[in-house]
């Protein structure tokens, strides 16, 4: 099991025979990485996690005020502006939207848990669907300023 066995014993929570986390790149550096292959609709594991009132980095909003704190599995879910599963915070649920290859890493859409990102970043995901910069849900985008030119740009 990748969680600490003060979590439980859930026999859906993620295996380490099922999934690693690991390095993916400079770009992004690490993420979940599966060992199986999955259909859509397929489900993957059950989450779980410390539930906080901040936003940190590996946590994933369940409300307004509550974030679960999951450095061991969901906190390393990569972004993609055309993810290969769905995370259903509510059911604590982490499901295929696509077919996926053993050996594949996992990629969610960051918009679809949070409101607000803990860091906000420019995407590299290769996506024809790809938006640029990501933020959570409800923020604009910060503003970057260029002093060359004084041009100003929004990301």
């Amino acid at each position: 099991m990748l969680y600490p066995l003060s979590f439980g014993n859930n026999p859906l929570f993620p295996q380490a025979s099922d999934f690693a986390v690991t390095a993916k790149d400079h770009k992004n550096g690490h993420g979940v990485i599966t060992y199986r292959s999955f259909e859509p609709g397929d489900l993957l594991a059950v989450v779980a996690g410390e539930i906080v009132r901040d936003i940190r980095q590996h946590t994933l909003q369940i409300s307004k005020r509550r974030h679960m704190y999951d450095p061991y599995f969901t906190g390393y879910l990569l972004h993609s502006c055309d993810p290969n599963v769905s995370l259903n915070m509510r059911a604590r649920t982490l499901t295929a939207l696509k077919p996926i290859q053993a050996g594949s890493f996992l990629f969610m859409d960051y918009t679809e848990t949070e409101d607000t990102l803990f860091r906000q970043f420019a995407c590299c995901c290769g996506s024809e669907k790809c938006r640029g910069w990501i933020t959570g849900r409800n923020e604009a985008p910060h503003q970057i300023v260029i002093e060359s030119h004084e041009h100003v740009h929004t990301h």
